[in-house]
């Protein structure tokens, strides 16, 4: 037997080699499945019905129903403030409702848009004061907070994205929430050290971590922002997968393309704020001074209670948790068995973690702004919808595919990989990223961007035949259709 011949054929046996599939880590399904779910079906297409219905009310009926509305629940917002009321109470509900019937008006007169915002800002506040003192664990809570504060989130948006988006306006304010950290002025806002900056990405990845959720959100990332009180320097402090743990500067986070940005700063009388208004800054400091000083990896399991590596909530939980301030109080959960199947294929093993979507609802933390646009949104909507109904065909047991030839050279990479990492420098799979698992997220990017391609179109189809934008129900229809058609075409 030839050398050249021995050559070929050791070659063609590594090659082989590296294919051998590494072992596939099977969710428990122990768990009982606790997704919340809608089931409102009819009530969305009354309130398609009443959309169509406005747009050929009388200009002057319209605008006397809309201040009628906004002026019923500014008084619902001021009983809120005024008086404690349960969770369970008939109030929220009546909330809900008129919230979502008082959109179906308001996007079809966008001089309203604007006042609207600040009806639901002022709700938003009201409805995050009661719950400082109901019970986050319980389900039944978790379930009213959610319900009413990501409805009138939904409403406003569906609102924004039928009405003319060109006067969308890019920052919307919530609550001033006092601080005497360290600060700074970007884009219009106050930035204190201390203050949890949540974002959404634009990868499909993404989305993924802002839907595969009990509660289905709308936030990926999560920073913690630390501003010097000498110079002033405003410093991100955030896990990124490719390089853990890493801190950038304002121009470096902003860069890093976002769909929106929420701004949570801690309330000014928790009792540890009460005893120490510094202790935003110090939480700030404490992750700041643990960047500079070692290399901290990224956390795919998502344990949150290990802090040897860091996902990106875990970065502003494990700072505050250093001075005594326990973030979020409504733990989050993953339940749903598909959805965990899923994410353990990118190395996710704890299904009870912090998810960054999830922080918004934390009663010991107010929204003081939020950055987004019109054509972000829209993006942000879409992805959304495709994320939802990819995730019908993980409850459906359906896997996250990859193609095994591309397996070997896939190997050979994250080998080469962890020679750069070793020397500080990112490779090609980040750190901690298994070659199988870089394979499964480009068959998930390829075919989530594959869908929302189709779904791009079907959207068009029907904004050319309705002369509307397809509110958020119609967009699920539509991405199931584009889903199909992949299929079929595949």
């Amino acid at each position: 037997m030839g050398k050249k011949y021995k050559f070929t054929l050791g070659i063609i046996l590594f090659y082989f080699f590296l294919m051998i599939p590494e072992e596939t880590w099977i969710t428990s399904e122990s768990d009982i499945i606790q997704s919340f779910t809608w089931n409102q079906d009819s009530l969305w297409q009354t309130l398609e019905r009443e959309f169509v219905a406005s747009r050929n009310e009388k200009g002057l009926q319209t605008d006397k129903l809309i201040q009628q509305s906004m002026a019923q629940l500014q008084r619902m917002a001021d009983t809120l403030n005024t008086n404690a009321v349960s969770p369970n109470d008939a109030l929220f509900w009546h909330i809900e409702r008129s919230v979502y019937y008082l959109a179906t008006r308001v996007a079809v007169k966008p001089e309203y848009v604007a006042d609207f915002s600040r009806v639901i800002m002022s709700l938003r506040f009201a409805v995050k004061r009661q719950s400082r003192s109901w019970d986050m664990t319980d389900r039944i809570t978790r379930e009213r907070l959610y319900r009413i504060l990501y409805g009138m989130r939904t409403a406003l948006e569906e609102v924004l994205l039928q009405s003319q988006t060109e006067k969308l306006t890019e920052l919307s304010f919530g609550h001033a929430e006092s601080s005497v950290t360290p600060h700074a002025e970007v884009l219009g806002v106050t930035l204190h050290s201390g203050d949890i900056l949540v974002s959404r990405g634009g990868a499909p990845t993404s989305a993924l971590i802002a839907r595969g959720n009990d509660f289905p959100g709308n936030f990926s990332h999560v920073a913690l922002v630390h501003i010097d009180s000498a110079t002033g320097k405003i410093s991100l402090i955030e896990a990124h997968i490719e390089k853990g743990v890493a801190i950038a500067t304002w121009d470096e986070y902003i860069a890093d393309k976002k769909l929106r940005i929420l701004i949570l700063r801690p309330r000014y009388d928790i009792p540890v704020l009460a005893g120490d208004p510094m202790a935003p800054h110090k939480a700030a400091d404490f992750a700041l001074q643990a960047a500079l000083q070692k290399h901290i990896p990224y956390d795919f399991v998502m344990n949150y209670r290990d802090h040897g590596a860091l996902f990106c909530s875990e970065v502003a939980s494990s700072a505050y948790e250093s001075v005594g301030i326990g973030l979020w109080m409504g733990i989050s959960r993953i339940t749903s068995p598909g959805t965990k199947q899923w994410l353990s294929y990118f190395g996710v093993r704890h299904f009870e973690t912090q998810e960054p979507a999830d922080l918004e609802y934390d009663p010991q933390l107010q929204v003081v702004a939020e950055w987004r646009n019109a054509s972000a949104l829209l993006q942000d909507q879409l992805d959304n919808a495709v994320i939802d109904i990819m995730l019908e065909d993980a409850d459906a047991g359906k896997p996250i595919e990859y193609n095994m030839w591309y397996l070997p050279p896939a190997r050979i990479a994250k080998a080469y990989s962890v020679i750069l990492n070793f020397f500080g420098k990112v490779g090609p799979i980040p750190e901690g990223m298994s070659a199988t698992a870089a394979l499964r997220n480009q068959w998930f990017s390829e075919r989530h961007h594959a869908i929302r391609a189709i779904l791009k179109d079907e959207v068009k189809k029907f904004t050319e035949e309705k002369q509307y934008f397809p509110p958020l129900w119609e967009r699920h229809r539509l991405a199931r259709v584009a889903k199909n058609k992949l299929d079929m075409m595949n």
